[in-house]
């Protein structure tokens, strides 16, 4: 199954989810970690950690009694790649917009100068 940016951001954009994935961010956790960290309930934080372990941006381990989660470094570097994306084209557009501020500021000197034409008075 080959999972989306769009999965993984519709998984992350939930307001629980996300914090779930900022704890994650710092180091692996158990659910039980999570649940304390946050102050939701067991079944809450379960039922999150599966729909972001569905969407591939966290992943599980077991350690004796434990599941230990963490977040997949893959998963989270295509969603920095697909934002990097946008910054990148609002860069580009950001620089032609100062190309043309500039140009009107250059032109409206010349104009506000005589621009080079003297005027018969």
């Amino acid at each position: 199954m080959v999972i989306t940016v769009q999965e993984r951001l519709t998984a992350i954009a939930e307001p629980s989810r996300f914090r779930i994935v900022e704890l994650l961010r710092e180091g692996p956790l158990s659910v039980g970690g999570i649940v304390e960290a946050l102050g939701l309930s067991q079944p809450h934080v379960s039922r999150h950690l599966r729909l972001l372990a569905d969407a591939g941006v966290v992943e599980a381990t077991k350690r004796a009694q434990q599941r230990i989660y963490r977040v997949r470094p893959d998963a989270m570097h295509e969603v920095s790649d697909w934002a990097l994306g946008f910054a990148a084209l609002w860069s580009a557009r950001m620089d032609r917009l100062g190309s043309f501020l500039d140009d009107q500021t250059h032109d409206s000197r010349d104009r506000s100068h005589g621009g080079g034409h003297e005027r018969e008075a």
